[in-house]
């Protein structure tokens, strides 16, 4: 992951900022920075969504393709996750450098993704045992500011909700053989629900307190960090602690609180955008760098 080196003084200042509820950009510690969401950046694919939160800039793109059901599942399709550290985020990712932190971005989301009620996968079902819709989310980490899983997590949620997956029908003749048909029409397509999709709340403990959405400064100030998913209605799907420090039991404990209560914001107006976004249909104006 990409990271910064201070001078002691420097991380005096910041920790004792934070002890204080006064972080070095003016924000309090339960503050995200700005977010920039734009969704349908990319034509080639069934949904995308860029999203900019602070320096650090993520871009999804979803593609779904017509796979084979699970054995253990068949009457269910599934998604495929792939994150890409690009060797432009930070030159730590150069050759190789950057694999490591990919898989581990990609098994946190199979861990969120991992339930009956984040999204319906029945619906992605053609036909059990035979057919369902494959949905390849492909991560991009284009630059890194810190907090990459909340802002990564927002994006994903993002590209499938911009997702658009073809209409089938499936046709079975006199001889019992099944035959599948596609819809000519664009416009006739099957969308996504993304209401239960979890978003990350990443709390960064600093001293005595912890803060959200935390900058490359402050993590470099964090010993230990705990990821939450957190649903729009406050529930908590998943947790995992990250980085060598500990955490007691009441720091957990007040974390998940704060994360309930940031995350609920953080879906309300996440969902808000995406509807405004939609509403102005074609004729809205691209702003991101492929606009």
């Amino acid at each position: 992951m990409a990271s910064v080196t201070l001078s002691e003084a420097e991380k005096v200042y910041i920790v004792h900022g934070v002890q204080e509820d006064l972080r070095v950009d003016g924000r309090g510690c339960e503050d995200y920075r700005s977010v920039e969401v734009e969704t349908d950046v990319v034509s080639n694919t069934s949904g995308s969504a860029r999203v900019k939160l602070g320096h650090t800039d993520i871009l999804v793109g979803v593609k779904a393709e017509m796979g084979t059901p699970k054995l253990e599942k068949p009457n269910e399709g599934y998604l495929e996750f792939f994150v890409d550290c690009s060797a432009n985020a930070t030159p730590e990712f150069e050759g190789r450098g950057g694999d490591d932190l990919g898989t581990e971005i990609a098994n946190t989301l199979y861990r969120i993704f991992n339930n009956k009620c984040s999204v319906d996968l029945k619906s992605l079902c053609i036909n059990p045992r035979e057919h369902c819709w494959v949905l390849y989310v492909d991560v991009l980490l284009l630059e890194c500011g810190g907090n990459l899983f909340d802002a990564i997590s927002i994006a994903v949620k993002a590209a499938l909700f911009n997702t658009r997956i073809p209409r089938v029908r499936v046709l079975e003749d006199e001889e019992g053989s099944k035959d599948i048909e596609l819809s000519d029409d664009p416009y006739d397509c099957i969308r996504l629900s993304v209401e239960n999709v979890p978003c990350i709340v990443t709390l960064c403990k600093i001293g005595y307190r912890h803060v959200v959405d935390a900058t490359l400064q402050e993590e470099a100030c964090s010993l230990a960090s705990l990821l939450v998913s957190v649903t729009s209605k406050g529930v908590v799907t998943c947790m995992r602690k990250v980085g060598k420090g500990s955490l007691d039991p009441e720091s957990i404990f007040e974390m998940m609180e704060t994360s309930k209560r940031v995350g609920k914001v953080l879906h309300n107006s996440l969902q808000s955008i995406l509807h405004k976004e939609e509403s102005l249909g074609p004729k809205r104006q691209k702003v991101g760098f492929l606009g």
